[in-house]
């Protein structure tokens, strides 16, 4: 029988910034999430027994660390469920990358096998879940575009022009926490208001500091700005430009140099998971 693939989709931060520093140790944010038709695949085979199991996937992300595996787990817990399961994973995301990639690999298991399981969750009920395996799940749970606050927890849908972006992966990973505990990291950027959100007067507060320890990530950065206006995806590696139309960001992407990969996808007010689930029945 065929497996059914499900979407992961990844995500751009058009800008972030970083408010405070909370008093448990992470740091209050403000961004904007845009969702890209760029995805992962996942398919799942449902069993009778409660194991659950990484039948396909990645050899560079050890099962022990597949946030896939930790949410399956944690919903099979929380709901009490006694059936188990076993995952396919196909990646396209660079890990490392600032995409978003792990993260909504754990909302689509989330999601999907909340409705395979039968287990009855609220999409809220799931995003708190979400919320304990990374403050980046929450919005591939809930599956839309948005404005984030908090840790990323707090949520808005957010209305984004349609573009077409570039995305260049210097071909690096980037850990999140050693730039969050980089001493010149920016921590008291005033609150802005959605209304006055302006990709032109926002920035990432962390490329500094990325720039600093990752050279390529810089270089990266300069070349793009060559062509348009570039910037740092969450903590990187991974830096994106947007266009109005698909032909211009593939025109450039033509000319990414080697060795670093890029793709050209476009900005999805809805993520296809949500589509998808929504057309399954």
């Amino acid at each position: 029988m065929t497996p059914r693939w499900w979407p992961a989709p990844a995500k751009l931060n058009l800008f972030l910034h970083v408010t405070g520093r909370r008093a448990d140790g992470y740091h209050d944010l403000q961004t904007a999430f845009q969702l890209l038709d760029y995805c992962d695949q996942l398919a799942f085979d449902i069993t009778d027994a409660g194991a659950i199991e990484r039948v396909e996937g990645p050899a560079s992300i050890p099962a022990a660390e597949d946030l896939c595996l930790r949410a399956a787990c944690l919903l099979q817990q929380s709901a009490s469920v006694r059936q188990g399961v076993r995952i396919r994973l196909r990646k396209v995301i660079p890990a490392g990358g600032g995409l978003g990639g792990g993260s909504s690999d754990a909302a689509t298991v989330l999601r999907v096998l909340n409705r395979l399981w039968g287990a009855g969750l609220t999409l809220p009920e799931l995003a708190a879940l979400g919320l304990q395996l990374g403050a980046d799940v929450p919005v591939f749970v809930l599956g839309s575009s948005a404005w984030a606050e908090g840790r990323g927890e707090r949520l808005q849908p957010l209305a984004l022009p349609e573009h077409w972006y570039l995305v260049i992966d210097p071909g690096i990973a980037v850990s999140t926490a050693r730039i969050f505990q980089a001493p010149e990291l920016t921590r008291n950027s005033p609150l802005i208001t959605i209304r006055a959100f302006s990709p032109a007067e926002t920035r990432n507060d962390c490329e500094p500091a990325v720039r600093a320890r990752h050279p390529e990530v810089g270089a990266a950065l300069d070349w793009l700005a060559r062509f348009a206006p570039a910037r740092l995806t969450g903590t990187g590696a991974c830096v994106f430009a947007g266009f109005a139309r698909a032909a211009d960001a593939e025109q450039v992407c033509a000319q990414v140099p080697s060795p670093w990969r890029s793709f050209v996808a476009r900005g999805l007010q809805e993520s296809p998971l949500q589509q998808l689930l929504r057309e399954s029945g």
